[in-house]
């Protein structure tokens, strides 16, 4: 302050915009933003519209189905994706404990919504990076886009998607699907750009056409990359599905974040244990099925 009564006032406060035209353009994005979600919010329903019947659909048949059913499938699912037993009597134990707690219909929401978020992240993300991988212009546009959305805090997507969808399960898939989709860009584009030059060289002297290049050469190799692209965006889901039951997900991010209101430490510590399960059991799955697609990749074309 001392030096400040010696300086000019330029100098020592910082120059900013004056409030009122601040508040005047906050005001004018605001209210063109009310705008738009009034004039399109029935369109916008209607194409949102299938993402809640397939939801509420494989929500139903994993909370309806019988509970030795859907054990079944998923070790099976995790042994066929591993071939590793530990894994697979892992996934049975941290199952059943997650059942003997009472946590099992709501596990199955969540699983519900981590596996739509999980395939719509998957069937934007690949053409996304695919695009970025053959041109560099896409890829320098695409990159800040993807810097923002993943330093972005993860409350801050809410507001939007509030905004124009409302309450609701979809909203939160939304809002999931934006928060988890960055990794399937990213590594799709990386992977396809590890390919070896001189494996697309011999491709070529084959008189391959671009799409065959891609669906022969470059998705196998690039394979286990964007394997490990599809474990960060489950990963990821799983984190932005608490942060999502704040608009109307339900599943164990709801019970998560009664326990935080009401401090209630053992419910909440029990519905973080199944998340946890959950994320081990998806991590350890697609770890071990990248490694084996690795080692097929190393004996083909090595």
């Amino acid at each position: 302050m001392a030096i400040c009564s010696f300086l000019p006032q330029l100098l020592c406060k910082f120059p900013a915009i004056d409030d009122g035209t601040i508040r005047m353009a906050r005001k004018s994005v605001d209210d063109g933003f009310k705008g738009f979600v009034r004039s399109y919010g029935d369109a916008i329903d209607a194409v949102v519209q299938p993402l809640q019947w397939f939801l509420n659909y494989l929500e139903r048949a994993f909370v309806s189905s019988p509970w030795i059913l859907i054990l079944i499938i998923m070790i099976a699912i995790v042994y066929l994706g591993s071939r590793n037993s530990r894994i697979t009597i892992g996934t049975a134990l941290s199952m059943v404990a997650i059942g003997l707690v009472g946590l099992w219909n709501d596990t199955m929401i969540t699983l519900a919504m981590v596996t739509v978020c999980t395939l719509i992240s998957i069937v934007i993300g690949i053409p996304i990076g695919i695009t970025m991988a053959r041109s560099d212009r896409v890829q320098s546009f695409v990159n800040p886009i993807l810097d923002v959305m993943q330093t972005m805090p993860s409350f801050v997507y809410l507001i939007p998607v509030v905004m124009i969808f409302g309450i609701g399960k979809v909203p939160g898939l939304i809002a999931v699907v934006i928060y988890a989709v960055p990794p399937m860009i990213r590594l799709t584009n990386l992977g396809i750009r590890l390919v070896d030059k001189e494996v697309l060289e011999a491709a070529d002297a084959f008189g391959s056409s671009a799409w065959q290049k891609l669906k022969n050469v470059q998705m196998p190799l690039a394979l286990p990359t964007i394997m490990a692209g599809i474990n960060q965006t489950i990963m990821m889901s799983l984190a932005m599905v608490v942060v999502a039951s704040m608009i109307g997900v339900g599943g164990l991010g709801k019970n998560v974040l009664q326990a935080i209101a009401n401090q209630f430490f053992t419910v909440g510590f029990l519905n973080g244990f199944a998340l946890v399960g959950i994320a081990i059991i998806f991590d350890r799955t697609s770890q071990a099925f990248g490694r084996r697609l690795q080692k097929h990749s190393e004996v083909v074309h090595g």
